[in-house]
């Protein structure tokens, strides 16, 4: 693999950052991520950093040295992340749990494929154009996929994410074929909520990634002005094989001398190795201790 890779996270005008990003790669395989902590919950940053983590770790057992099953993967590894955040929660007896959205986007063997739960979007740009994005698990985004009115509707409020009490929905896609020079790019809704999808297709497209993701974080900030939404944003280039033996540039990642089995990664795994331990009983009998402690404090309010 061949890849240009760029991140960079800014606290807006909120007391704290609780947005995560990350990637890792191995030779043959690069997982990109972002998690947005979700506001009014406990603990988001914390949801986010294990999101990241768990992702990391169970990238890191898997890409031996790629994915067999991309898709697959990006499902059980968001719901991995997903449990372990109720792990989390459970085992600190916290009567509300910490929340998170997710975007991870996995590119190997000339391919991406991507999940995503929330409001975290995953843009993909090729020849100046916007190929394509996320959708986003809000109730802003189902009204106007109906075609109905959006008057009045408040964009940051999701009908899921990781870390609640309920079991997630998310979406994840079947591979596509990358060009190219194409442009990928994951934000927290701290971006695309001020800067339209026309100008960070636009942006991306005119410059290189290490480039064009300072000016977007930038610019969402400007608009955002002094109250504004932290802003993160992972952002990478493909280069297609048939394309780097005369490739000049700098900047760019190359995977081919790596050793099978080297692992590569800004994400700290430093999480407790519980991906084995946490099956589907396991994760509702968590769900079911947190439920009944919040009905017992409700009772005692009475």
């Amino acid at each position: 693999m061949k890849f240009s890779v760029f991140q960079l996270s800014r606290r807006g005008g909120r007391e704290k950052n609780e947005d995560r990003m990350g990637y890792c790669y191995t030779r043959e395989s690069g997982l990109f991520a972002l998690a947005d902590g979700m506001g009014g919950h406990p603990d988001g940053e914390v949801a986010a950093q294990i999101a990241l983590q768990t992702l990391s770790a169970l990238f890191q057992r898997e890409a031996q040295p790629s994915v067999s099953d991309v898709p697959a993967f990006l499902g059980r590894g968001l719901m991995a992340a997903h449990h372990q955040i109720i792990r989390y929660a459970s085992e600190r007896g916290m009567l509300d749990t910490p929340r998170t959205t997710l975007v991870a986007a996995v590119a190997q063997h000339g391919q991406l494929a991507w999940v995503h739960c929330g409001d975290s979007r995953l843009y993909v740009v090729r020849d100046g154009k916007l190929l394509t994005r996320t959708r986003d698990h809000s109730y802003l985004e189902a009204q106007a996929n109906a075609g109905a009115a959006v008057e009045g509707i408040n964009r940051n409020v999701l009908f899921t994410c990781l870390g609640s009490t309920v079991r997630p929905m998310f979406d994840t896609t079947d591979p596509i074929v990358l060009q190219n020079n194409d442009k990928v790019l994951l934000c927290s809704d701290g971006l695309w909520g001020t800067v339209d999808d026309d100008t960070i297709a636009a942006m991306l497209s005119e410059r290189p990634v290490s480039d064009a993701v300072p000016r977007l974080v930038e610019l969402a900030l400007k608009n955002g002005g002094e109250h504004g939404d932290n802003v993160t944003v992972v952002a990478f280039e493909w280069e297609a094989p048939a394309q780097q033996a005369d490739f000049q540039g700098s900047g760019f990642t190359e995977t081919e001398s790596m050793n099978e089995g080297v692992f590569a990664s800004t994400i700290q795994t430093d999480l407790d190795p519980v991906l084995d331990d946490m099956d589907d009983e396991a994760i509702e009998r968590s769900i079911a201790e947190i439920n009944e402690a919040i009905q017992r404090t409700a009772m005692k309010k009475r």
